[in-house]
């Protein structure tokens, strides 16, 4: 086997680079996925206008930062550059609204999956369709907009996701691939393509708008994993490597949204296996043998990057709150000259939530930073509770604040689980929040009493599973998607299985019940809008 230096230099390599809500990873991978390199940069949404987004700017210069730290890592491992790759891939977080008028000009600030502002515009097509569409979903961005008749719709020409705003400006190519196109508009799996019955439901809907537009004309191209979606031009070389080394040609795999590099990254893309990502948002992704038999507002119906059927439980919120009172701990600390890093101030709060009481000892948060859905808050306002007769201490401070960051997505699974009766043979974990080996993991497992497991792969993350799936364009004549992870990338994987713990089942139900009972609470904070 060649050395990494030799494969770099002769482009024996692939790309993956993933926009996530905080972070922007890449990584360089051989072949058979091992990791050569990685570079990172950090970013972070603002709250503008009442909307949260991210400038077009700093996209580019993020993104051009983080394929500088890749190289960097390169040039200090290898003492060599990127000048060329076997394939690239895109992926970035779902959802969202990103319109374009014929000129390429972007018409309205990005609209991420977290603005919870499209209710009424949710409402009116999940009724219309008989169909699932969350707030976060394009097409309910795109709907709101028109019943808020804002100026900019006639001018609209192109509506994309940021992975595939991205991956139009390096290869000239309007697509997306299937799993990200899930959350824009309903997927026919038949036909791999946009449900056309849903098409012209929506045409029809909207012709009192008297738009210049149909909504297909509009919208990205659908690919599926393993076809070729498009190279890198000279033009996206250099938005990507200004410094001009890497070189034009390189062949894109179509641009993912994050779900779907997270089922990749565990290999969670057969009927019965599932996910969950837990970051700054939550959500588990179960792959389904047949459709659900009614539509719940608390699921979305998705796709894998293959196209087979699969239901999200998803969260706005997770680990944002958790992060806020670390990094108050840490100041604590500062102001006393105690020197701990942060990822050991971390590690030691975690397993501290372990020797609290199973049921947090009555104390209660709500990690909401911004609206969430699932409990039906437009608004977030993040808020702990501890009562006279609670037991606060440490321990269950830390445990409530980790029961608290996968509830809201709980009740999505529980529906999964209670009500439709879905099958899962087996689940992933993965995302920062389980780093802490056993602590989140345990919670986890027993909030939804299935037995849990960690990858030793799975803290690559998205970055990882969008390499993966650009590093399958090269074999996809020889294999299918499941059989490429399977006996390509997976079969020497390590696996860790943390069963449920029958104390925290009990407790963690109780903490539920005492959950639902507090969300008035929260919409009475939402509304008395401080600042």
């Amino acid at each position: 086997m060649q050395n990494p230096k030799q494969l770099i230099e002769q482009g024996n390599v692939v790309i993956g680079i993933e926009l996530g809500s905080t972070r922007i990873k890449a990584v360089l991978i051989s072949k058979d996925g091992s990791i050569l390199a990685t570079g990172g940069a950090d970013w972070e949404n603002q709250l503008i206008d009442g909307v949260w987004t991210y400038h077009q700017n700093e996209i580019w210069e993020k993104l051009q930062a983080v394929y500088a730290d890749l190289n960097k890592t390169v040039k200090e491992k290898y003492h060599t550059a990127i000048r060329t790759a076997k394939a690239l891939g895109i992926s970035a977080m779902m959802h969202g609204y990103l319109p374009f008028d014929k000129q390429g000009n972007q018409l309205v600030p990005f609209r991420t999956w977290r603005n919870n502002t499209t209710l009424d515009a949710s409402k009116k097509i999940t009724e219309l369709f008989q169909y699932p569409i969350p707030q976060r979903w394009s097409i309910a961005h795109l709907y709101q907009a028109l019943l808020n008749q804002e100026a900019h719709l006639p001018q609209i020409d192109y509506l994309t996701t940021l992975s595939g705003y991205i991956h139009w400006q390096l290869t000239d190519n309007k697509v997306l691939g299937i799993g990200d196109a899930s959350g824009m508009f309903p997927i026919d799996t038949h036909s791999n393509s946009y449900d056309r019955k849903m098409l012209t439901q929506f045409d029809d809907a909207i012709t009192k708008f008297a738009m210049p537009w149909t909504l297909q004309s509009i919208l990205p191209k659908v690919l599926v994993a393993g076809e070729q979606a498009g190279k890198l031009t000279e033009k996206g070389a250099k938005l990507l490597d200004p410094s001009g080394i890497l070189q034009s040609g390189i062949p894109l795999c179509p641009p993912e949204g994050d779900a779907g590099t997270g089922m990749i990254a565990t290999n969670c893309i057969k009927e019965k296996t599932g996910n969950i990502s837990a970051g700054t948002s939550a959500f588990a992704m179960i792959v389904l043998e047949k459709a659900l038999s009614k539509v719940y507002a608390e699921l979305d119906i998705v796709t894998t990057p293959a196209g087979k059927l699969v239901a999200m439980a998803h969260a706005n919120n997770c680990t944002p709150d958790i992060n806020a009172w670390v990094n108050l701990f840490g100041e604590c600390l500062d102001t006393f000259s105690v020197n701990v890093c942060k990822e050991e101030l971390y590690e030691m709060l975690f397993l501290q939530a372990l020797q609290g009481d199973a049921d947090c000892g009555g104390l209660l948060a709500y990690g909401f930073h911004s609206g969430e859905h699932n409990v039906g808050l437009s608004e977030g306002c993040p808020i702990f509770l501890h009562p006279t007769k609670s037991q606060f201490n440490l321990a269950n401070f830390m445990r409530v604040h980790i029961y608290t960051a996968f509830a809201a997505m709980k009740l999505g699974m529980d529906i999964l689980i209670n009500q439709e009766k879905v099958e899962i043979s087996r689940i992933l974990g993965h995302g920062g929040i389980f780093r802490t080996e056993g602590v989140a993991q345990k919670i986890l497992a027993s909030s939804l009493n299935i037995p849990l497991a960690t990858a030793s792969t799975a803290s690559n993350g998205g970055a990882w599973g969008i390499a993966l799936l650009a590093n399958f364009l090269t074999i996809s004549d020889a294999y299918s998607l499941e059989d490429y992870l399977d006996k390509q990338i997976f079969n020497t994987t390590q696996i860790n299985l943390i069963q449920p713990d029958k104390a925290i089942c009990q407790g963690y139900e109780l903490f539920m019940q005492t959950y639902k009972k507090g969300i008035p609470i929260v919409e009475k904070a939402v509304n008395l809008n401080i600042k």
